[in-house]
């Protein structure tokens, strides 16, 4: 096929798929039940299509597949860029008064799963399975705590160290761990509420029907975004998406920066580092510093809030349907054990967390707070939100305010953030010990700044 046939034919297949997921969504009562984003159950679909067709010697035409596995790494620059854009940014003194024991607690459960995922591969994996590199304990948190769109946007980091395969076990402990929020957060639900530990009384089986068939209501549809600026000039979208592209463009001349400085430096760990640093978290450095232009110099406030998630949020839905749909089962299956073994792990950290460490670390509505975080470090913000609305359905515990505030300080930096993006560099330089020395650091530090607020309530 011609190079604008297989850009045709890659685009429309995964419109069908995203179509074809949500149509699932809808319309199967045990999706519904699961709570699985449609982009999760159209990427799930076309794994499956691929991997049937290549079973039958009949492989979709390479051109096609070659796409979708590169869209993953374009577009998470394009969720990055807009995580800020269109925000009143607060001061950090706000952020701290408001979602200090939010951000901490985070900060500890995000951390953890390095301590764990490096931890169990240094004690266990690499010696049951000493051709894995040191990079596999990292697969934990870039899955968990990053989610696809993370997983998907450091395939080049994975490939830049001889580990391709990374890519495919990162998209993997995504998907698993979406799920596994999904599944072990209703039980965590379950179990607070007949402990009593839940503000308010409210169970999965009470949340109404249109929730678990992702429709809103006619009557309680909301705005996507408002338009600001005249359609005789321009359209609004069109400035918004160059907006965004202006962000991007200032990430890439961070990277340029990045590199230059490495080799004026001239450490070769500093180069090597400085080449294999991934461009997303710098196009959200560039959108921050648009933002804070925007909101100082800009009276006419052009930038919509709105406006701006719905590019986030389509670009996100897209990359996650092509990112599961590319998976190389093949390498799984090679190092299947050792995989489980960390999601298992991984899965009872949070699990932990929740249990013992929240009610002695957070204040009121410990439980509320924490089943938020669980949801956020092993899906994404929107599973931590749907787990916070079965518990907390009119959001009148400070849980929600807590969350959304920590995630301001905490999305640069864990989310798939500086320190996300800069741990596998690491591992592959260094090795395990030194990454996981510095996490277990982090999280001593964050426990006693916990427990310090803790006792000043």
């Amino acid at each position: 096929m011609k190079p604008v046939e297989i850009a045709v034919v890659s685009f429309t297949s995964l419109c069908m798929l995203v179509w074809i997921g949500h149509m699932i969504r809808m319309k199967i009562r045990l999706m519904g039940k699961l709570y699985l984003p449609s982009s999760v159950i159209a990427g799930l679909i076309g794994l499956a299509i691929v991997q049937c067709c290549r079973a039958a010697g009949a492989p979709l035409p390479a051109g096609v597949t070659t796409v979708w596995g590169k869209l993953p790494g374009f577009l998470i620059n394009i969720v990055f860029a807009c995580l800020f854009l269109g925000m009143a940014i607060p001061g950090v003194k706000t952020i701290w008064r408001r979602a200090g024991p939010q951000l901490a607690y985070g900060q500890i459960v995000a951390w953890g799963q390095y301590v764990v995922g490096v931890g169990l591969f240094l004690a266990i994996i690499t010696w049951m399975y000493p051709e894995l590199p040191a990079m596999f304990g990292g697969v934990l948190p870039v899955g968990f705590e990053g989610g696809h769109g993370t997983a998907g946007g450091m395939t080049q980091v994975f490939a830049d160290y001889n580990w391709a395969a990374g890519k495919d076990f990162a998209l993997a402990c995504a998907t698993a761990g979406i799920i596994s929020a999904v599944l072990v957060g209703m039980m965590l639900v379950n179990w607070a509420a007949r402990k009593g530990y839940t503000t308010r009384k409210q169970n999965p089986e009470d949340v109404p029907e249109d929730d678990s068939i992702a429709v809103i209501p006619v009557e309680r549809r909301p705005e996507a975004g408002k338009l600001t600026i005249s359609s005789n000039a321009l359209e609004t979208l069109s400035f918004q998406l160059a907006v965004v592209g202006i962000a991007i463009a200032i990430g890439w001349a961070g990277k340029q920066g990045m590199l230059a400085a490495g080799q004026a430096w001239g450490n070769d760990t500093v180069i090597q580092l400085a080449k294999s640093f991934p461009l997303f978290p710098l196009c959200m450095l560039g959108g921050l510093l648009v933002q804070v232009v925007e909101n100082r110099f800009d009276n006419h406030k052009l930038i919509d809030y709105g406006l701006m998630k719905r590019i986030q949020n389509a670009a996100l839905d897209f990359l996650v349907v092509a990112a599961i749909a590319t998976i190389r089962i093949e390498a799984i299956a090679e190092g299947l054990v050792p995989f489980a073994m960390l999601v298992v792990a991984g899965v009872a950290w949070n699990v932990f967390c929740v249990m013992f460490l929240a009610r002695r670390l957070l204040p009121d509505a410990w439980f509320e707070r924490s089943i938020a975080e669980m949801g956020q470090s092993m899906g994404v913000t929107a599973t931590g939100l749907l787990l916070l609305r079965v518990v907390d359905p009119d959001y009148e515990t400070p849980a929600a305010d807590a969350f959304a505030y920590k995630q301001i300080l905490h999305e640069p930096f864990m989310g798939g953030g500086l320190w996300t993006s800069a741990a596998i560099p690491l591992l592959a330089i260094w090795g395990g010990w030194q990454v996981f020395a510095i996490a277990a650091g982090a999280v001593i530090i964050w426990f006693i700044v916990a427990s310090l607020m803790r006792a000043r309530s």
